[in-house]
């Protein structure tokens, strides 16, 4: 077991590496999320004021569409 943390004079800097890589795809995955969660709203809150995207109303002059 001693032998997989024998990383030699460098440990301090590989494991502060490994721990600022975390901490960055960490912060990234939350921000995706709250980002993600944000544009979802501000969707909902145009549609409610009738504002429909562009897509919606060229399926609908078409025909073709799924309804969301």
């Amino acid at each position: 077991m001693s032998s997989l943390l024998d990383l030699g004079p460098h440990a301090g800097f590989i494991l502060a590496a490994y721990g600022v890589a975390t901490l960055v795809l960490g912060a990234l995955t939350a921000w995706i999320q709250f980002d993600a969660r944000r544009q979802r709203q501000m969707l909902t809150d145009l549609e409610a004021k009738g504002i429909r995207r562009r897509s919606a109303r060229k399926s609908a002059a078409t025909g073709k569409g799924t309804s969301q």
